[in-house]
């Protein structure tokens, strides 16, 4: 016969944990012997074993004391059930380990492998890191919102990556954004050397920026001719097929054009070669002669 103190070591739990079962009626308490102690026999060990590795599977013990007095099979059943549940817990546990794992490279946290693995793509190709944060927030709410769509748009996005001119237009405008930021420094330079009455009166026009709208009017005519090409081969439903809710339209927009700001230009000379939208591009109807 057992003390209290011995049960408990036996059964790998305190003797505060042995008190608490039976208080809530999951242990039986023995009688004390002649000397007042409470004794236990091996079968208290084996009950209080199946108690404990119960209730450290997260089985609730109101529930424990159910599955006690159960017979054998729907003992076994309610076993194997609790079995499919941790075994799903694992596996999302394990999911939250690879995405903790991924938050080194800043994409992860809220973007599906697919979409990491793309931007990581376009980084390999040298596009400029302001280029690929915006796109990295454009996606954000896009998997968030469709993410059974993910692996089709992915899929879509490497096999447009294939084609020299696309990647020539992001390395374009890479290009083109560091000439932007040149001339917005050149402009503080000047204007910090300026008298404010010179500066006033004389200025008129910013230095350079007819420079910086002929490479974005090159840029246009090649995007335009490749939205129209893709457009005539593959339809107009590949060059957008992601049906944004029109107030998710603008907020996109305006991420992309906070990151990379000469996309703001861009698109007004889009319109002008008969595309219109950033996000969303849609082709403009003709003009009536």
């Amino acid at each position: 016969m057992l003390t209290i103190g011995e049960l408990a070591t036996y059964a790998g739990v305190t003797v505060r944990a042995v008190r608490h079962y039976h208080a809530k009626g999951l242990l039986p308490e023995p009688e004390r012997d002649h000397s007042g102690y409470r004794r236990y026999d091996a079968s208290a060990v084996v009950e209080l074993i199946r108690i404990r590795t119960l209730a450290e599977a997260g089985v609730p013990l109101a529930r424990v004391r159910e599955l006690l007095r159960a017979g054998e099979e729907e003992f076994a059943a309610a076993v194997a059930d609790i079995d499919r549940r941790l075994r799903a817990e694992i596996r999302e546990r394990q999911r939250h380990r690879e995405r903790i794992a991924r938050l080194s490279s800043g994409d992860g946290l809220a973007l599906p492998p697919e979409v990491v693995a793309y931007l990581d793509r376009l980084r390999e190709l040298g596009v400029d890191e302001r280029i690929v944060q915006a796109e990295r927030d454009g996606w954000i709410p896009l998997a968030a919102r469709s993410p059974e769509r993910v692996r089709e748009w992915m899929a879509r996005k490497h096999e447009q990556l294939a084609d020299p001119r696309l990647v020539a237009f992001y390395l374009t405008l890479s290009r083109a954004l560091d000439r932007s930021e040149s001339l917005d420094r050149t402009e503080d330079r000047t204007e910090d050397r300026a008298e404010p009455k010179s500066r006033a009166d004389h200025r008129v026009g910013p230095p350079g920026r007819a420079d910086e709208d002929s490479w974005l009017v090159e840029l246009a005519d090649e995007l335009a001719a490749y939205i129209t090409r893709m457009a005539d081969e593959q339809g107009e439903h590949y060059v957008d097929d992601i049906d944004l809710e029109p107030p998710l339209v603008p907020l996109m927009d305006t991420l992309a054009f906070d990151t990379v700001p000469p996309a703001r230009r861009l698109t007004e000379l889009l319109r002008q070669r008969g595309w219109t939208g950033w996000t969303k591009l849609e082709r403009l109807p003709p003009q009536p002669e």
